[in-house]
């Protein structure tokens, strides 16, 4: 099982449509994800079909330790688990403030599911650094950043690596950066292109082959409750996410070769 946090604190950088899209695409590689909302708006809730006002029982309920994922979890239409989240999330900072062990809330509820029952888990974060990004940096393997290719861009990347950093060193020593994520792309725009390129040198393979365009379908599929891959599949929104499955599919492979070999 792979854990990804999937992260940026700056706003609408296509965070919630990667992760809705990418569950939806590893699916189609033949693979069982669980795709954890843990964003108040809950916006991956909305956007896998699931109405979030009608839910009992939300990822408020694993942090707070009421309910465990197998009693949480809901299955969409387009084959992937989704524990799904709404305005009570916002709360669970506050109580959690003064618990022992807050961080490590959601690390806790996934050691209890096994490693067996997926092979991808996805949490889409806040756009915030706070205490429910914490617990996804704790409980994840590795930091998946979708940015978009621009002037600010950079500076906010900073502050995300600085804070990997100090979650590395107190939280959790095995958490890496798996990669960066060219999210609403245009190629005509030259400041995109200087971004995108310098990105490139400073993190090399890092960086995804695969980008995200900016693409109508892609924005339309979330007012239908849809990924972009049911709702318009001939799209470029939707290849550039089979893509990136593919992508993420084979790199977990070559390092589980390399790991194999070294080991």
């Amino acid at each position: 099982m792979r854990i990804l946090a999937i992260t940026n604190q700056k706003g609408g950088v296509g965070k919630t449509t990667t992760c809705v899209n990418l569950a939806a695409s590893l699916v189609e590689t033949k693979r069982r994800v669980l795709l954890i909302d843990l964003d108040p708006q809950g916006n991956a809730t909305t956007g896998s079909g699931v109405d979030k006002a009608a839910c009992k029982h939300t990822v408020y309920h694993i942090l707070i330790g009421d309910k465990s994922i197998a009693e949480v979890r809901v299955k969409t239409e387009s084959g992937f688990d989704i524990i799904p989240a709404n305005r009570e999330l916002a709360g669970a900072e506050v109580e959690l403030v003064n618990e022992l062990a807050r961080e490590t809330r959601l690390k806790q509820a996934l050691a209890a599911l096994g490693d067996s029952e997926y092979d991808y888990v996805l949490i889409d974060c806040p756009p915030a650094l706070n205490l429910l990004t914490v617990n996804a940096l704790t409980a994840a393997h590795a930091v998946m950043i979708p940015m978009q290719c621009e002037y600010y861009a950079l500076e906010g990347l900073s502050d995300l690596v600085n804070t990997t950093k100090r979650v590395r060193a107190y939280l959790n020593p095995a958490l890496e950066i798996e990669g960066l994520l060219r999210t609403l792309f245009d190629t005509r725009n030259m400041l995109a292109q200087q971004v995108s390129a310098q990105l490139t040198q400073h993190f090399g393979d890092k960086v995804y082959r695969t980008v995200i365009p900016r693409n109508i379908r892609l924005a339309e599929a979330p007012s239908y409750g849809k990924p972009v891959i049911t709702y318009d599949r001939a799209s470029k929104g939707a290849k550039a996410y089979l893509s990136l499955a593919e992508e993420i599919v084979n790199k977990s492979k070559t390092s589980t070769n390399a790991g194999a070999t070294h080991g």
